[in-house]
């Protein structure tokens, strides 16, 4: 039995999860979940990163108390673009800033008096959002951010907790991609924007493939572990990259989306896609593991159910997300229609009240149960998943037979088939521990266990079960998103 070990952060919890692999099948098994959760002070939110450390460390503690012969190694993944700056020894300057905080509203347009929109996406070919790397930089450069004097390094999450780990320094390849500096085509930092926005050009570490091998803990933590015959390894240290990799497909092309607090939808490609439609479109090219390329669109997605159940909690009414699911079926159904994407639901807050906001604003009906304010939601979602499966199919001229969702978002039985519906297309759902898994699919590969990235889908496709979700009604739906086009002023592709 050879044990690999997956930590896997989220904008809401992290995981410790290990793998076995009996030499046939794979098994996971979440040895620990931990909460993690922006922290607001003085108007700014920020990430409580020692904490999340500290229970990386704990979990390992506890992992080398264990039966620890048989792990071979461990990898960290996290969400994109969000980082940390260290001092010139090292040390950590200030706690991150979440890609949520508000000192980036606005940003997007201002980029553009130091760099042209066209020349920073035929470099970087990403998307246009306010988390990514290069918007927060700027944004901190704009406010006179004092971390900025201080900083030496610049860290994405998963990098910054393989340096803890190990004392290197790097930057790895599918993390880097998220930051609008990386050059697309040569997978180095551009020194064309690093210089366009007065970035120290020391501050980028190398950029490194995913699955290098970083080494062996370092000495206090090898002392307090006892995981001395262990290799960290910086698989795909984005969590998106990662979860594509543990997508069992059987035929290409194939269309996904890894779902969760976000909505990645895309498709896998082996080059980068920089035609002006792509940009037009406000598609991201972002690199995936074994030379891949995960050609997706950010979708803002089960954020907004998160944040009506937060306020209702706050309100003296706590539901499961299977409850949330039944409510939104006692509702009447194409009550309205929201763009998910709109900035009004982007930040923190009364997410019920942005939902009646934005209705009232658009001329809709205005919901006032809380059966109906989920109902709009989850059918806007699978509207909008149409709309960008669509610009996809356009832009790259090739049509698929099934949408594969992965992620946690994967359990989510009734937007799984309001998907199906939507997109008049077989959904196919599961694994719901994609991302973890395909972080420990890059390690056994690494380590030599597995030799592809078609090995690893193979062994995804006989060790884990998945759902097939049939379209249903879809002369209504087809309908429906006509109207949900005109309410969000959204264009249907051609």
């Amino acid at each position: 039995m050879s044990e690999y070990v997956a930590f896997d952060l989220g904008a809401s919890n992290g995981r410790c999860i290990l793998g076995r692999y009996d030499g046939n099948r794979l098994s996971m098994d979440i040895i620990h979940r931990f909460d993690n959760a922006p922290v607001e002070l003085n108007g700014h939110l920020f990430w409580d990163i020692l904490s999340i450390y500290a229970n990386i460390r704990n979990n390992l503690i506890r992992l080398g108390q264990g039966d620890a012969d048989e792990i071979r190694s461990i990898g960290v993944d996290s969400w994109g673009c969000d980082f940390a700056l260290l001092d010139a020894k090292g040390k950590l300057v200030s706690n991150p800033y979440s890609y949520r905080d508000s000192q980036t509203a606005g940003i997007i347009p201002r980029l553009f008096s130091r760099m042209s929109q066209q020349d920073i996406f035929q470099i970087t070919g990403l998307q246009f959002i306010e988390p990514n790397t290069l918007v927060q930089l700027y944004a901190m450069q704009l406010n006179q951010d004092p971390a900025l004097k201080y900083a030496a390094t610049i860290q994405h999450i998963g990098d910054l907790m393989h340096f803890w780990l190990t004392g290197i320094r790097a930057c790895e390849y599918t993390n880097a991609s998220t930051s609008q500096i990386m050059d697309v085509q040569t997978h180095r930092w551009s020194p064309e924007i690093i210089a366009s926005f007065g970035l120290n050009p020391d501050m980028f570490p190398e950029i490194i493939p995913a699955g290098t091998l970083l080494g062996k803990l370092r000495p206090s933590l090898l002392a307090e572990t006892g995981l001395k015959g262990v290799q960290i390894i910086a698989s795909a240290t984005h969590d998106t990259a990662a979860a594509i990799v543990s997508t069992p497909v059987t035929q290409k092309p194939f269309g996904y989306i890894s779902s969760g607090t976000w909505a990645l939808l895309g498709m896998e490609v082996t080059r980068p896609v920089l035609k002006s439609q792509c940009l037009s479109l406000n598609i991201a090219n972002e690199g995936g593991a074994f030379g891949t390329i995960t050609l997706l669109k950010n979708i803002t997605s089960l954020w907004l159910i998160q944040e009506c159940r937060r306020q209702w909690s706050l309100e003296g009414k706590t539901f499961t997300w299977e409850e949330l699911s039944e409510m939104a079926l006692d509702s009447k159904p194409f009550l309205a229609y929201l763009d998910p994407d709109d900035p009004v639901f982007s930040r923190p807050g009364n997410m019920p009240g942005r939902v009646q906001q934005y209705c009232q604003q658009t001329g809709q009906l205005v919901p006032q149960a809380k059966e109906e304010i989920l109902r709009i939601i989850f059918e806007s979602l699978a509207f909008k998943y149409r709309f960008v499966l669509q610009s996809l199919i356009s832009l790259t001229q090739e049509q698929i037979a099934v949408l594969h969702i992965i992620g946690g978002g994967s359990r989510n039985v009734l937007l799984n088939q309001f998907t199906a519906n939507a997109i008049r297309l077989p959904v196919q759902a599961g694994p719901s521990e994609a991302t973890a898994l395909g972080n420990i699919l890059v390690q056994m590969v690494a380590m030599g266990e597995l030799s592809s990235l078609a090995d690893a889908r193979s062994l995804v496709l006989q060790s884990f079960s998945t759902t097939i979700f049939i379209p249903e009604d879809v002369d209504r739906w087809d309908e429906n998103y006509l109207r949900f086009l005109r309410v969000t002023g959204l264009d249907i592709p051609v």
